[in-house]
């Protein structure tokens, strides 16, 4: 039995990699903030020593674009997307685990019409996303045997806390319930990522003990803006709602800078399902 420790257990990620992993060949233990503060390195040393794994996976994170522009509100940033990774990778390393941690798009400025490669230079234009790379260079340095998984609007099953934040389909579903017209930004191109699905390429990865490194991995098909990921939801529903075309200063100025182009392109993996397919099986739960 492979011993696996998932850490943000009861977000949108974190209770689909429990899914993929519970039976079988592993034994797992999942744990959320209840458990850990991965902020805390002691304590991280400590827990994860004690329960010494062979496998660890990081699905935590702080996700509050906007606020992350606030100096405090990026400190804490800092300290979960990219030092907290950082213990948690180190530790890893001590116990000869292997690490999993993901990333996001917002590593990248956008400025790429065609889409960016694992191995492109980061170049962040928000705080956020100096937090995720932040992230990724604390993994690079203390561990040697790590994947750091970038992702991009992921979707899926909502998380178990109360204060977690929803999709973008689930959002706009429910505006839908209570309003005829609703505006949807044009901009921001990039594909949608089906958590279910990434949880189980994240444990092809493992299993097939692929190269360590960066990979991509967010369902294919045809990138689309928020806008037009809308349109394609109420086409699939059925919904007759108004839907109109904006640019993103029309819900006024917000205070992190967005990559327009953000299509993560994935040249190491054996390609996702289309991301309206995945979209339509969401829909059926």
């Amino acid at each position: 039995m492979t011993k696996i420790l998932i850490i943000g257990s009861k977000g949108m990620l974190g209770q689909e990699l429990i899914k993929v992993f519970t039976g079988g060949d592993y034994e797992v233990t999942a744990w959320d903030l209840e458990n850990i503060d991965i902020t805390d390195k002691s304590q991280v040393e400590i827990r994860i020593g004690d329960q010494k794994p062979e496998v660890v996976i990081n699905a935590t994170g702080y996700n509050a674009v906007d606020k992350a522009e606030e100096s405090e509100e990026f400190e804490l940033a800092k300290k979960v997307n990219g030092y907290g990774p950082g213990y948690l990778a180190e530790t890893a390393k001590k116990l000869g685990a292997v690490f999993v941690n993901y990333s996001s798009d917002y590593v990248f400025d956008g400025e790429k019409k065609e889409g960016y490669k694992e191995e492109d230079q980061l170049s962040p234009v928000s705080k956020y996303g100096e937090s995720k790379a932040l992230g990724e260079k604390e993994v690079r340095e203390k561990s040697d045997r790590y994947y750091i998984v970038r992702l991009q609007k992921l979707f899926g099953k909502p998380a178990q806390s109360q204060t977690a934040k929803k999709s973008f389909f689930e959002t706009m579903l429910n505006l839908a319930e209570t309003r005829e017209e609703l505006d949807g930004v044009d901009e921001e191109l990039a594909n949608f990522t089906y958590a279910p699905d990434l949880a189980k390429q994240t444990k092809y990865l493992i299993e097939n003990k692929l190269p360590y490194g960066v990979y991509h991995i967010t369902n294919e098909g045809h990138p689309v803006t928020w806008y037009g990921a809308a349109k394609i939801l109420f086409d699939i529903t059925g919904k007759k709602v108004k839907l109109n075309q904006v640019p993103s200063d029309k819900f006024s100025p917000r205070p992190a800078k967005r990559p327009k182009y953000s299509i993560l392109l994935n040249t190491k993996l054996p390609p996702l399902r289309p991301w309206d397919e995945a979209l339509k099986e969401f829909l059926k739960k």
